[in-house]
């Protein structure tokens, strides 16, 4: 019975090469293949208006728990950017893992102080919302456009602070409540975010403001074309100055409660999207195995070869002459 020779070592070197190639292109689809996103899903953050409180967000947030994201609504103290802005602060302290910001109206400029410096906020989403730039007072935004009429459905309240200095609380007045923040809902649907509203103080509109979070972190915005409130023409200048992925849809300033299904779209869009970059093209358990086998084999039998090839030869039995 013949036994077969050992292959030479360029057969050796080609065979060795040859298996490399096979074991890396079945290991190709596992590298190429996209890890899932690690850790948990962000939380997401409510931030209501000055004249709402956290309640206009219920619809919303029921659409956002039932996708499986966490969700917190804070309430706001509506004592001017810096402070709120810090009370926001505190409540992000007590989340750990990344955290989308959302703000209606007054609190996107509460979101984008408090979001500017927070490693843990990914994204920024402005419903309706007045969007700062640093160093810039609320005053000074809202009289960039017309058409807005919040400054006519004010009312203003003398009131003494605590500290027992005198300010002016800021409200909207109740008959016209429907009328400026929510004309495409029933006025039964307002009556009572409107008996609950909270007074505003008057400084946050002279204050200016210390961070613009939309200048660092990726930022979405929607842009309420029905808003009685604030100036389309101004949600719109906003978005285009951040930079901001936007949307415009047919509501009126209270899109969280006259469009939930659009402004939760935003959202998961913003969430999906800090989530889809936290992914990276990360090499498997399996694949590093069949990676380093790969190695091994074609080494031995390079080796192997090239060794076997002159024993064989030294060790050849030649015959005698005679």
């Amino acid at each position: 019975m013949r036994i077969p020779a050992p292959p030479g070592p360029r057969r050796a070197a080609a065979l060795a090469a040859v298996l490399a190639v096979a074991l890396s292109t079945a290991a190709a689809p596992a590298a190429a293949a996209p890890s899932p996103a690690t850790g948990p899903a962000p939380t997401v953050v409510l931030v209501h208006d000055a004249f709402t409180g956290a309640s206009v967000w219920n619809a919303v947030a029921a659409r956002l728990q039932r996708r499986g994201y966490p969700v917190l609504a804070p309430d706001t103290p509506l004592r001017g950017p810096a402070e709120d802005s810090a009370a926001l602060r505190a409540a992000l302290a007590r989340i750990s893992g990344p955290v989308v910001l959302v703000g209606h109206g007054y609190g996107g400029a509460v979101i984008g102080t408090a979001g500017a410096d927070d490693p843990k906020v990914r994204a920024l989403v402005y419903i309706a919302a007045l969007m700062p730039d640093r160093g810039e007072t609320l005053g000074r935004l809202c009289a960039r456009f017309p058409g807005g009429a919040l400054t006519e459905a004010l009312t203003r309240t003398s009131v003494r602070d605590t500290d027992g200095t005198r300010g002016t609380a800021l409200s909207l007045a109740p008959g016209r409540f429907h009328d400026i923040l929510a004309a495409d809902r029933p006025a039964g649907t307002t009556a009572a975010l409107a008996g609950a509203q909270r007074p505003l103080d008057a400084a946050v509109f002279t204050e200016p403001a210390a961070e613009a979070g939309w200048r660092t972190v990726p930022s979405w915005a929607l842009v309420a074309t029905e808003d009685r409130l604030l100036p389309p023409a101004l949600e719109r200048f906003q978005a285009e100055r951040a930079g901001a992925h936007t949307v415009e849809v047919a509501s009126s300033h209270l899109a969280p409660v006259s469009r939930p299904d659009t402004v939760t779209g935003l959202v998961l869009a913003a969430a999906e999207d800090t989530a889809s970059a936290a992914r990276r093209p990360v090499a498997s358990a399996r694949t590093l195995v069949l990676a380093a086998a790969g190695c091994a084999v074609g080494l031995a039998v390079f080796v192997g070869g090239g060794l076997l090839a002159p024993g064989r030869r030294r060790g050849r039995i030649r015959p005698r002459s005679r």
